[in-house]
């Protein structure tokens, strides 16, 4: 495929731009120094570039996407149009609160309806993804210590099962970690984490459902170790889609935890983004939020200003703000029905596929799931020679998108299966069919499966060249 620099030549050209309507200013010493490659191309060449493209690659769009731990479900178009409406997509962050009122009271009310669903007291919407989110949950939490003269608590425990985010965002918050294994049925080990809480504890970092698709039966235990210890808790929402208007994290006992709109909330983050991860805390906490505070005055209209004790910003303005536009607008077509009707969608599709595939693979926990189940193929493997990923390159030659892979940790050969509530029982049933034809290839023809994917646009990867020497920069000379 070519890239859009080698399409085209010198003087081809396509009028898309209006003319400019204001004057034209030039800024002295910023000038750019060297030539400015910009492609050469018709509109028709251009068309014809994004189109190939497009068949490119695989979305929800394309065919069944079981991407677990990510929640990649179909996101409705309805919300595309809100964000789209001119009130939205044309406003301005400074133009001052009189002329913002729509806006601020989409702000109030995601708010308002993030904090019911997840028993927390107040939201700010300024992190810009899942892990931004965590990030600004410690620092949170790293402000509140330092408010009460706690800066003995300098450590984070954080499972082994956990997503790799956590002890990132926990390290550069300036913690230390303390990871501690998780017991025989996947969950936190009562008396590891017990074993591993003190004095110098700071918090825990916790999803649940954890990552092996499990609900936690000792969760009100877990968070009571830990605030009896001094300790605060922190929930990771990668996992909400399960949960959301069923159990609320609030009452589980968590003090502050980051929400996916870009997951749960139905707004895409295919690609790299754009995402939205706003955070929620308990009143205690609410005094150090970043970014913007909404406030509705009783005579309707809506003010904006900062947290008391604001630990500063992490975005600019309000985060995503159309992001949090098609979030709102996925909560209130669902409403306060809806959502716990998707939450147990989800977990029904994929308790229902986990108990097609449980005679022909192993499980890794061999229980009733929530949102995903993870396979492990490490006895498949040994007697085949297919690994986890081979079985995921032979997904793609039958239009399925590969679930996650090697992860969790915690689970040699893993496959981790989120079908979400979005599938119906026939693309289920196909998808199992499908798993179990590549199952009797393997022990048939194993090589077919070692050379998987014939059917795509791209083979296998060399992926050691690919990390070694990656090309990142195009060569215009």
């Amino acid at each position: 495929m070519k890239l859009i620099f080698e399409r085209g030549n010198e003087g081809q050209a396509l009028c898309l731009m209006p003319a400019c309507d204001v004057p034209e200013v030039t800024l002295e010493g910023f000038e750019r120094e060297g030539k400015l490659y910009l492609p050469h191309v018709s509109e028709n060449e251009l068309s014809r570039h994004y189109t190939e493209i497009a068949k490119r690659v695989h979305g929800v769009n394309d065919g069944f996407y079981p991407l677990g731990s990510c929640t990649m479900k179909y996101n409705p178009k309805v919300n595309e149009e809100a964000a789209a409406l001119p009130g939205f997509v044309g406003v301005h962050p400074l133009q001052g609160d009189k002329n913002s009122q729509g806006c601020l009271e989409v702000l109030y009310k995601i708010e308002e309806s993030l904090a019911e669903i997840s028993g927390m007291d107040n939201v700010t919407l300024q992190p810009a993804a899942g892990a931004h989110g965590e990030f600004t949950g410690l620092l949170l939490i790293k402000s509140y210590l330092e408010s009460i003269g706690a800066t003995n608590r300098k450590k984070i425990i954080v499972p082994d099962s956990a997503h790799g985010t956590n002890p990132a965002s926990a390290v550069m918050c300036g913690f230390e970690i303390v990871n501690i294994p998780s017991g025989a049925d996947g969950c936190v080990d009562l008396e590891a984490l017990s074993g591993a809480v003190g004095e110098d504890t700071a918090g825990l970092m916790l999803t649940n459902p954890n990552t092996v698709g499990v609900f936690d039966k000792n969760i009100l235990e877990i968070t009571k170790i830990v605030h009896d210890a001094g300790g605060l808790c922190y929930y990771d929402g990668a996992n909400l889609n399960a949960v959301m208007g069923v159990v609320r994290p609030g009452d589980m006992g968590f003090d502050c935890i980051h929400f996916n709109l870009h997951k749960t909330f139905s707004t895409p983050h295919g690609g790299g983004g754009p995402g939205s991860g706003p955070v929620g805390c308990k009143a205690f906490l609410a005094p150090f939020l970043p970014g913007i505070r909404v406030n509705k005055k009783p005579c309707g209209c809506y003010t904006s200003g900062k947290a008391e004790k604001s630990f500063g910003e992490v975005k600019a303005f309000g985060g995503n703000f159309l992001v949090v536009v098609k979030a709102l607008t996925y909560i209130l077509t669902l409403g306060k029905e809806g959502i716990p009707e998707a939450a147990k969608n989800a977990v029904l599709n994929a308790n229902y596929m986990q108990a097609c595939l449980k005679d022909d693979f192993d499980l890794a926990y061999d229980v009733i799931c929530m949102h995903e189940f993870v396979l492990t193929l490490d006895k498949f493997h040994k007697e085949t020679g297919i690994s986890a990923l081979d079985l995921a390159k032979g997904l793609l030659d039958h239009g399925i998108h590969p679930p996650t892979m090697y992860f969790p940790l915690i689970v040699h050969e893993a496959l981790m299966i989120e079908p979400t509530e979005t599938e119906p029982k026939e693309m289920l049933d196909e998808a199992v069919a499908v798993f179990k034809e590549l199952k009797k290839l393997a022990y048939e023809n194993p090589q077919a499966l070692h050379d998987a994917p014939v059917k795509t646009p791209v083979r296998r990867l060399d992926d050691v060249r690919a990390a070694r020497t990656p090309v990142l920069r195009y060569n215009f000379e």
